[in-house]
């Protein structure tokens, strides 16, 4: 005879139904990362990397440095003049420099330059300068004795100091004594303020000085 079959329970599964439950395979767990390879070449610089390249590059701007075996010279601008003239298309401008250099020995030297930048108008007016140096006669840190000096509009006077009094004096006269070495000294400008005047009166006052050797020489041969 036909009968129903029984319907099976969820709540209890049977003997079989676990067992295929257990049986059933695990996920399959992820692949491990590969170690790091550690034993990559080297650069050239000591940093780590692929490829084996040159030493970096410095990009640091170099310090510029006195060549030769010459005398120290220290640089001083005195005045920078702009000059501009009116073309069609606006104003164009050209600067002058006036520089002084000297190895504070009595060395000196004054220059002129000019050019369409300030930098280029240093430049020329140093090298100008240098090629025009003349010395001065000192004695110790001071000037050996009074002297006026005096160029177109410009008039500048010089009297020695004691040890300690100092530099007194402004503008291109100090720049110009500075360069020469002298550090005690009176100084008074009279006449024309002009910077190139000034500065050539006080250089012409400084040829003037004479040490006493040189008086004694010229007594002796007279």
């Amino acid at each position: 005879m036909y009968s129903e079959p029984k319907p099976m329970s969820t709540e209890n599964p049977t003997p079989d139904s676990a067992t295929a439950i257990a049986a059933a395979p695990a996920p399959a767990a992820a692949p491990a990362p590969a170690p790091a390879n550690t034993n990559r070449p080297q650069r050239r610089d000591g940093h780590g990397g692929g490829g084996m390249r040159g030493p970096r590059r410095d990009t640091r701007r170099d310090q510029p440095q006195q060549t030769g075996d010459g005398p120290a010279m220290i640089e001083k601008v005195v005045f920078i003049n702009r000059c501009a003239k009116v073309v069609k298309g606006g104003r164009r401008f050209s600067f002058a420099a006036l520089t002084v250099v000297g190895d504070q020995k009595g060395n000196i030297g004054v220059g002129y330059g000019k050019a369409n930048e300030v930098p280029d108008a240093i430049k020329k007016s140093t090298e100008h300068a240098r090629k025009k140096l003349i010395h001065v006669k000192l004695k110790g840190d001071t000037i050996p004795h009074d002297v006026f000096g005096e160029f177109d509009g410009g008039k500048v006077l010089l009297k020695p100091a004691s040890p300690g009094t100092g530099l007194i004096a402004g503008g291109g006269v100090r720049a110009v004594l500075e360069a020469a070495g002298v550090k005690n000294v009176l100084t008074k400008s009279m006449g024309s303020n002009n910077h190139i005047a000034v500065v050539n009166a006080t250089v012409k006052a400084l040829l003037q000085l004479r040490l006493a050797e040189d008086f004694a020489k010229v007594r002796n041969s007279s």
